[in-house]
């Protein structure tokens, strides 16, 4: 090779480095906190919108996609009677071209007058080569590369979950994987469950509440790595090693569904639903910060949404539709919004930071680039995506999250997935 010619190469090696494009594996990205990083991202919307790359007909479902390794996963349920089946889905990122599919039986009961079957709640998850997703009873690990079985566990004959309660999605914790289950009534059945990720070998079992939709976190406090847990009866910190339980702060939502958001953790403040905790940082503990009313409905913000911790502030859709941000030492209402999304029961705002930015994805399956600060709310964008498919109380709705990889944004209905250009 010439002088020049590596001197080129050199030069170039900086911005390549810079410009690599970013995964989306898991719920809520790659720290599992609702960030991306991934820089040359759009600071303004075009007039005519976004640009969409593709669009593929997908089945029924409320999982996210998930984004490794420039391929996209998704799970679904084709309900073609009598025999439904429980898809997994791959493909190619940049063009959507299908690479596999895995596809078992799984039986789906009928959907009554203006309700559709969900099809798969939890959202997938990739680490290292591997795709782990979870259906109505079943937990599966495949092959990213081909779509292999690997392992899978019946976890209803193992664990005795029972069908269809299983909407938290899995996480990985060094060599386990973590998932939280649903179980029978008055049964006393261990609900969060460690399982070796190679070879599917139960590790350790915790925890004997109802479950939530809530999906888990780890945060690192008071030099342990604390796995936190919220389920129908308390908000839970278990030593993700070993399932020992660190502390419990009782709290009850007002039902299932209302216990949805993820935990959210910023230093040594952990909010999880509309309950703002203070972590200990010299023993495993966690107090109280706000608010002070154990009222279920003052201790959660929203019953489809998570919220985000940004310095000062927290950023959070209410249960109504509207935006609001909060004070976070105090809980403190500092403004709110009704501009983002139509307001009335089933509203949702999926709020995903990109450096001074945010994009706000909304239950009508538009996406909103915006600025959050605590003095107000500032549209930049609006772009419509896809159609909002869900039924609920008479109208129609975009409820799963997107996944944000490879300057695009990804979001599924419960007929298309679809991928749009966010690249500046």
């Amino acid at each position: 090779m010439k002088q020049t010619q590596l001197i080129a190469v050199l030069i170039s090696l900086p911005f390549v480095v810079s410009a690599r494009a970013e995964d989306w594996p898991q719920w809520l990205g790659p720290t599992r906190d609702g960030v991306w990083t991934e820089q040359g991202v759009l600071k303004t919307f075009a007039p005519g919108g976004l640009k969409i790359r593709w669009r593929t007909a997908v089945g029924l479902g409320l999982s996210s996609p998930v984004v490794a390794e420039s391929r996209v996963f998704l799970t679904d349920v084709q309900l073609t009677r009598p025999l439904t089946k429980e898809r997994v889905l791959c493909f190619e990122a940049a063009s959507g071209k299908p690479l596999w599919t895995y596809s078992h039986d799984a039986e789906y009961p009928e959907s009554g007058p203006g309700q559709s079957a969900s099809g798969p709640v939890s959202t997938p998850i990739c680490h290292n080569g591997k795709v782990y997703t979870i259906g109505k009873s079943d937990l599966l690990c495949l092959d990213a590369t081909g779509g292999k079985l690997l392992w899978k566990k019946a976890l209803d004959e193992e664990y005795q979950v029972q069908a269809f309660l299983t909407y938290a999605s899995p996480l990985v914790e060094g060599n386990l994987l973590v998932i939280f289950a649903g179980r029978f009534s008055g049964d006393p059945t261990a609900c969060v469950i460690a399982i070796d990720k190679d070879s599917g070998k139960t590790a350790w079992r915790a925890v004997t509440d109802y479950p939530a939709m809530s999906s888990p976190i780890v945060v690192c406090a008071a030099g342990k790595r604390q796995l936190i847990v919220w389920s129908q009866q308390a908000v839970t910190s278990l030593d993700a090693a070993t399932g020992d339980v660190c502390w419990r702060e009782a709290t009850r939502p007002q039902n299932q569904s209302s216990a949805v958001s993820t935990p959210v953790a910023q230093g040594n403040l952990l909010l999880v639903g509309g309950l703002m905790m203070k972590l200990d940082p010299a023993m495993p503990a966690a107090v109280v910060l706000w608010p002070e009313s154990k009222s279920p409905a003052r201790r959660n913000l929203s019953n489809t949404s998570t919220p985000i911790l940004r310095g000062d502030y927290v950023f959070s859709a209410r249960t109504s539709g509207h935006l609001v941000c909060l004070e976070a030492a105090t809980g403190k209402e500092l403004w709110q919004t009704d501009k983002v999304t139509e307001l009335g029961t089933g509203a949702s705002i999926h709020l995903t930071t990109n450096g001074d930015k945010a994009f706000l994805y909304t239950d009508r399956g538009e996406l909103i680039l915006a600025n959050l600060h605590g003095q107000g709310y500032e549209e930049i964008g609006r772009a419509a995506l896809l159609e909002p498919t869900s039924p609920y109380e008479g109208r129609k709705f975009a409820w799963p999250p997107p996944a944000y990889a490879e300057r695009c944004i990804f979001a599924r209905s419960d007929k298309e997935l679809v991928c749009a250009s966010l690249a500046e």
